[in-house]
C-alpha cells in the first residue's frame, strides 16, 4: 500500500472505519481527528501485510500530540465511480507488552 494514497484518501474522507474500529477507538479514548491527522500529518508505515487472506492492509504509525498510535487500513472496495474506498481496520495506542516501543514488537502472547 502507497503512504501518499493512504494519506491523500483520508484527506479526502475516502475512507471507513470497521466496527472494530469505532470500538477500539472508544475504548483508546481516540476522536476521529486525532486518527486522521496521526495518519495524513506524520504516518509511516511500519507493516505491510500483502497477502493477509482479509485484502492487502497495512500498519501505519503516526502520533496525536506526543501519543504514538497505530492504524491499521485496508481496502474497502470501490465506489460505483471507480474510486477507491480505504477502511480503518483498528486503532489503538502501542503499548507493552506487544509494543516495546511504538516501531518495536515485544513479546507475544
Amino acid at each position: 500500500m502507497d503512504l501518499k494514497e493512504i494519506q491523500r484518501l483520508i484527506r479526502e474522507g475516502r475512507y471507513e472505519l470497521s466496527l472494530h474500529a469505532q470500538q477500539e477507538r472508544l475504548e483508546e479514548n481516540l476522536d476521529i481527528t486525532e486518527i486522521e491527522d496521526a495518519v495524513v500529518s506524520r504516518g509511516e508505515i511500519l507493516e505491510e501485510y500483502p497477502d493477509d487472506p482479509r485484502g492487502e492492509s497495512c500498519l501505519v504509525l503516526g502520533f496525536a500530540g506526543t501519543r504514538p498510535i497505530h492504524v491499521v487500513v485496508g481496502w474497502a472496495g470501490r465506489k460505483r465511480d471507480g474510486q477507491k474506498v480505504l477502511r480503518v481496520i483498528t486503532v489503538y495506542r502501542p503499548t507493552l507488552p506487544k509494543w516495546i516501543d511504538p516501531r518495536t514488537r515485544g513479546d507475544r502472547p
